[in-house]
Order: structure tokens, then sequence, then C-alpha cells
């Protein structure tokens, strides 16, 4: 399992919107966010850019650091 830290999070909503949006990438699954630690941790079932993730992150509303 991979994860990244993602900032912004106050809210079941939260979790949901990341959740949703790093699980519509191609190649990521078995997505998890943690509102209280701000971890999303995933699985890459194919290599993935790290890029593709902060944008997916980003789209949503939040930043990842």
């Amino acid at each position: 399992m991979k994860n990244i830290k993602v900032k912004g999070m106050s809210c079941q909503h939260c979790v949901m919107a990341v959740t949703k949006a790093l699980s519509s990438i191609d190649g990521i699954k078995d997505v998890q966010v943690d509102l209280k630690s701000g971890q999303a941790t995933y699985e890459e079932t194919k290599p993935i850019d790290p890029k593709t993730l902060v944008d997916a992150v980003k789209k949503a509303g939040y930043e990842v650091g």
C-alpha cells in the first residue's frame, strides 16, 4: 500500500470526495482515506505518475502535502 498526505479535509464529505477522486484513476484500487491523520492509502495495479494523484486531489478541492 502507498499513501499520500491530503490537506484541507474537515468532514466525511471531504473523505468521500478524496476517495472518489483517487478511485477514479485507472490503476488505483482499495482507496482508504483517514480524516484524523489526513492520510490516503491506496494500491497501484500499475505504475502511476505522482502528478496524476496530485491533480486528482486538487481537482477535488484539496491539497497534497
